[in-house]
């Protein structure tokens, strides 16, 4: 099965991720026997959790398209639970969120079944026509807007723009030697990697804020070192994992450096709005869902949709 889905190229990307792990394994480690003193036990945990998140994923890889846009449905609805549990809501609205949790399963049956079209307007256009309908029905008027601007966004988030992580399994392959894999994992790890290299250089060249209010330890310095690295390492392997040409991996990896930066600060001040440090405790060491997959949500539909239009 693996050899069928995993082309050679989607195959060494697994190893190499697997292969930072372990190397991040043996730094935490080290560092522990080196400085006794100090408590590792948060990165401990963070490295743990990405061994669990990184197998969750090559395994529904592993499993075929089907298992893949299941498992992204499955963090959808996660992700918009854990996103109702954090914001207020009023007791009325629990018809709406009915009405929203039930998108979920029609939005990926849209993804399923290809059916770009519907894909594309079901919850932009029918879901958020029919929500409001809906809450007038219920003829509860106090908080009617922030009911409705809650809803909407949630799914526009969680659902909409999360969804278009699974389409990319549906879109013909047209770098054989990645498989249906390739882009996916190639989006997954360059929206990480951005958040890695912003933080990295931030902690050792960070001097001049970004937005303090929002994001105090978010610097100028970290905000570019991470964009350029993240450009830089695009352009090397988007044309390995994806059909993009060198040229495009380069202009995609600045996509990705942006939209990844304000995916991140849109969740941080959310948190920020409810006075909250993490969305919940899902993932040791890392908070909750929307903690880690803040960036993907906003960079998964400019990647998507810069893919479908030069190349599909």
């Amino acid at each position: 099965m693996l050899d069928n889905l995993f082309e050679i190229n989607s195959m060494l990307a697994v190893i190499f991720i697997l292969f930072l792990l372990v190397i991040s394994n043996i730094i935490v480690i080290v560092l522990k026997n080196k400085n006794k003193h100090k408590n590792y036990h948060e990165l401990d945990l963070r490295i743990r959790s990405w061994w669990w998140m990184i197998g969750l994923i090559v395994t529904a890889l592993a499993l075929g398209k089907i298992a893949t846009i299941v498992f992204f449905g499955f963090i959808s609805f996660l992700a918009l639970k854990e996103f109702f549990s954090i914001v207020p809501t009023r007791m009325a609205d629990r018809r709406l969120i009915f009405w929203a949790y039930l998108a979920i399963p029609l939005q990926y049956y849209w993804v399923g079944s290809s059916w770009y079209g519907m894909f594309l307007i079901f919850i932009p256009l029918y879901v958020f026509l029919f929500l409001p309908m809906r809450a007038v029905l219920l003829g509860e008027t106090q908080g009617f807007i922030r009911a409705n601007a809650i809803i909407h966004w949630s799914l526009m988030l969680c659902v909409f723009s999360f969804s278009h992580l699974a389409y990319i399994a549906n879109l013909d392959i047209k770098n054989s030697a990645a498989g249906f894999a390739g882009p996916i994992l190639f989006i997954i790890f360059m929206t990480e990697f951005n958040d890695v290299c912003q933080y990295v250089w931030g902690k050792s060249l960070g001097r001049h804020k970004i937005l303090p209010k929002v994001s105090p330890n978010k610097t100028w310095e970290g905000f570019i070192g991470g964009l350029l690295s993240t450009v830089l390492i695009s352009g090397i392997i988007a044309p390995l994992l994806t059909p993009l040409s060198y040229m495009h991996g380069f202009i995609v990896g600045l996509v990705i450096g942006l939209a990844g930066f304000i995916g991140d600060v849109v969740i941080s001040c959310v948190k920020r709005d409810l006075q909250i440090k993490d969305t919940s405790t899902l993932i040791p060491g890392h908070g909750g869902l929307l903690d880690r997959i803040d960036s993907l949500m906003y960079t998964s539909p400019l990647f998507f949709h810069y893919l479908f239009y030069f190349y599909y």
